[in-house]
């Protein structure tokens, strides 16, 4: 279902999907959406995560839903995110708060994923000590909010494309011994054969409008879900 709520100066719009046939509480799953904003594919799966048992909403970090499928207008709409952490972080909370109003919401067990931007803004936001028990970032950015062990809270998983060329070997070990010197709980998985936005089906059609090196691969699609509910199982445990 389709929701609004108020972010920090602007209205957020937001989907929420969960199986109405279970009556009891459930761990939530924010999803933070690809640089494109809300568009059907974050949607897509937080309807597959509530098939799995969890409540989950796709959030609107943009604003008023705007979307767009231009890579110039995605920079510029994503740029003052990463440029001011706290701003994303201040939707994030609010989206949390929306979150947590529903009745099937466990409270307790609040998760976040994120694909490409949102990746990034997902694990900026572990790092600034947002409550999650866990966050998963799927072919996202790496290195961003600084390494602070009394601030992260979260477990990590980073589901990386082993051929991303945007997310290049110096970002991954940089990336790596920033979380060995907190010792921080992550798992990094590295998919053969995988660019960036490797968990997408439309990436291979939307690299080639935009010339742009994306491209979708159904096997590390499908590996990175299946290390996705099996770091969920061990988080919510």
């Amino acid at each position: 279902m389709d929701i609004s709520f108020a972010g920090d100066s602007t209205t957020m719009n937001g989907y929420v999907a969960y199986d109405t046939s279970i009556d009891t509480k459930r761990p939530a799953i924010l999803i933070i959406p690809e640089w494109w904003g809300l568009n059907d594919y974050p949607k897509m799966r937080a309807r597959e995560l509530a098939k799995l048992g969890y409540i989950a909403m796709a959030m609107d970090m943009y604003g008023n839903g705007l979307t767009t499928d231009s890579p110039a207008t995605a920079g510029k709409l994503a740029m003052p995110f990463y440029t001011n952490p706290q701003k994303a972080k201040a939707r994030i909370d609010a989206a949390l708060v929306a979150l947590k109003s529903y009745m099937q919401t466990d409270t307790g067990k609040i998760a976040a994923i994120g694909y490409c931007f949102g990746g990034g803004m997902v694990l900026n936001a572990a790092r600034l000590g947002e409550p999650f028990k866990g966050v998963v970032s799927f072919h996202g950015t790496l290195v961003g909010t600084p390494a602070n062990k009394d601030l992260l809270k979260a477990k990590i998983l980073v589901c990386h494309g082993a051929d991303d060329p945007f997310v290049k070997k110096e970002e991954v070990d940089k990336f790596k011994k920033q979380m060995d010197s907190i010792h921080a709980d992550l798992t990094f998985k590295t998919y053969a054969g995988a660019v960036h936005a490797f968990t997408n089906p439309k990436a291979t059609e939307v690299g080639k409008k935009w010339n742009i090196p994306i491209a979708y691969n159904a096997a590390a699609d499908s590996a990175s879900w299946k290390d996705m509910k099996e770091f969920f199982d061990r988080i919510f445990k």
